[in-house]
């Protein structure tokens, strides 16, 4: 099914497992509990999508793009994401475990309640990123820029965060999240 323009469909329960979707277009578009298991989304393009607890278990994003999607509690496991582009996104309760995300744009993406464990943000733009409530547990940050983004203790504790760009704020933040007293 390469290359369709899905505008304004629905699908709860759906099974796309090894379906060729490259080139996909969706717009306003509502997928429920769906599964993307092997699927190739290589190109495909999503606006205003919602993608609420589906799972992407070995799918293909290459040249992905997500414009004002939401993906609330979807779960990613052993998910390629090259040149992918998320922009005003919601990736509120994500299970991306060890996704490797390493030098994308994600400016601005929420990524609350996220289990982001072990996630490679290395080269990242991450910036007014919003991490409320994340689990970070040795999640990568070297190289990623963090200034004006919402990070609690725990993440700046639990996150290796070394060579990575924050702003005085975050950087008082770290030093109090480590015991450290600033005068």
């Amino acid at each position: 099914m390469p290359d369709q323009e899905w505008v304004g469909r629905t699908f709860e329960r759906c099974d796309f497992s090894d379906a060729d979707l490259s080139g996909l277009s969706t717009r306003n578009c509502a997928f429920t509990d769906c599964v993307f298991t092997g699927t190739d989304l290589n190109g495909s393009q999503h606006f205003a999508t919602a993608f609420r607890s589906c799972t992407f278990e070995r799918t293909v994003f290459g040249k992905t793009g997500f414009n004002g999607c939401t993906l609330l509690g979807s779960s990613f496991v052993d998910v390629r994401m090259r040149s992918v582009r998320i922009t005003d996104t919601d990736l509120t309760l994500v299970g991306m475990g060890k996704v490797n995300l390493r030098d994308l744009n994600l400016r601005g993406t929420r990524f609350r309640e996220a289990n982001l464990t072990e996630c490679d943000f290395r080269g990242c733009d991450l910036r007014e990123c919003d991490f409320a409530g994340a689990r970070l547990r040795q999640a990568r940050f070297a190289e990623a820029d963090l200034r004006d983004a919402r990070l609690d203790a725990d993440a700046l504790v639990q996150a290796n965060l070394r060579g990575a760009r924050v702003d005085t704020a975050q950087a008082l933040s770290f030093a109090a999240a480590h015991g450290l007293h600033v005068d």
